[in-house]
């Protein structure tokens, strides 16, 4: 006990050296303490799939498949990044196939673009698509398997697919009876949780769990909450294993080295995805077919004397056929605004507002998809304000907290 004490606190002198420990107030305040010790230390995040000592040793002697895309990557000692496919066959690894997510492996392939099977130019491996015919790897494509590996980039918010994705693997891999291996990645949106929980009769491909739109958990995590509440079709369990993250939490900033999808390009277009994600059950464009994808909003039919902001949506790879394409759109250009901490309902209650045809701008199965409820739509027809809705929220969240709090691994 002794020499705990000592070590602890030689540490905070350590550090306060190191930050700074005068009088004079930081503009926001001091960091925790927890922060300024990684911080002092100079430690960084390093992923699941980075600690290749954790989890090779699984692999060996095995008929291996990997779910993965662009972001599975390993960073190598020259500071860039190898693919996971690579570095595992380079290891020896009998990598087998791989199963590739919404837009693909390469990653090119628009959102909600059916992808079809195919081979990787690099190493011949079959690529099968999970999303074309099929969201869920087909038992026979599993056949020989002997271990599954799943490691993409999520960014933590329900209706963005990957979720669904490791959702179905983990139930495919339970019929098999095949180990499931997920490389732990941090979430660039885990520092609160927020929005409309996903209601059963809602449930799809958009959100497979009752959820709320903003879940603060890494995809390691999340697979846990899977398997512990048993979301797995017919009561099963998955056997599964996480190589969690090492230097991480929750509050901890995390910049994604590479975009998670096409129209993710940046940290200012994922952290307000929670927010404007919900424009893709709506008639109004959010920045797709520009260079600002999820940065923006607008449309032609919104009140050309509130907005200050002109663009039109051409088509573009990620983007082929972008919604308002060719036409002037009025809106707000959110690139240079602060990230809210919360699901930000003002931008779309603002373009209903001015929109010239509010009976058009709801696509409304889209929309329910996107929102888990029938709820949402219909209060922001009411005329509630923001405020006023996302109190409505707040039981859920509580009663998810709870049940959240049994799988987190991270402060």
């Amino acid at each position: 006990m002794t020499n705990l004490y000592i070590v602890k606190n030689t540490l905070l002198i350590w550090v306060m050296l190191l930050v700074g420990c005068g009088n004079t107030p930081k503009k926001d305040g001091p960091k925790p303490l927890a922060e300024q010790i990684r911080e002092a230390q100079g430690l960084p995040i390093r992923t699941g799939a980075d600690q290749t000592d954790s989890y090779l040793w699984l692999l060996k002697d095995k008929k291996v498949a990997l779910v993965g895309n662009p972001t599975s990557v390993i960073q190598n000692k020259q500071g860039g990044y190898t693919h996971l496919v690579d570095s595992l066959l380079s290891h020896g690894v009998a990598l087998q196939k791989v199963f590739a997510p919404e837009h693909g492996f390469r990653g090119e392939a628009d959102a909600g673009e059916s992808v079809a099977d195919s081979k990787d130019t690099k190493t011949g491996l079959p690529i099968i698509s999970l999303h074309g015919k099929n969201r869920k790897p087909p038992q026979a494509a599993l056949e020989g398997i002997e271990l599954v590996v799943f490691d993409i980039q999520d960014v933590g918010v329900r209706f963005y697919t990957y979720i669904a994705t490791l959702q179905l693997t983990m139930e495919a891999c339970a019929e098999k009876g095949i180990p499931i291996l997920v490389l732990d990645r941090p979430n660039p949106n885990a520092s609160y949780v927020d929005g409309p929980t996903m209601e059963d009769e809602h449930q799809g491909f958009l959100g497979m769990t009752p959820i709320p739109l903003v879940y603060g958990m890494t995809i390691g995590e999340y697979a846990q909450m899977i398997n512990g509440e048993g979301w797995l079709e017919n009561g099963r369990e998955a056997e599964l294993t996480v190589v969690p993250l090492k230097h991480y939490d929750h509050s901890r900033n995390y910049s994604l080295p590479i975009k998670p999808s096409p129209n993710l390009p940046n940290d200012q277009a994922v952290g307000l995805y929670p927010s404007l994600g919900l424009f893709e059950g709506t008639t109004a464009n959010a920045g797709r077919g520009t260079a600002f994808q999820f940065q923006r909003y607008g449309a032609s039919f919104l009140d050309s004397t509130q907005y200050d902001l002109r663009y039109t949506p051409k088509p573009m790879p990620g983007a082929k056929y972008p919604k308002e394409e060719g036409k002037t759109c009025f809106g707000k250009d959110l690139a240079q605004v602060e990230i809210p901490q919360q699901v930000d309902l003002q931008w779309l209650i603002d373009a209903y507002t001015h929109s010239s045809d509010k009976e058009k701008f709801f696509l409304t199965s889209g929309f329910t998809k996107h929102a888990g409820n029938e709820t949402l739509q219909q209060q922001i027809i009411d005329g509630m304000s923001a405020q006023e809705i996302r109190a409505t929220w707040q039981d859920d969240i509580v009663t998810f907290r709870k049940v959240r709090a049994k799988y987190l691994l991270y402060e």
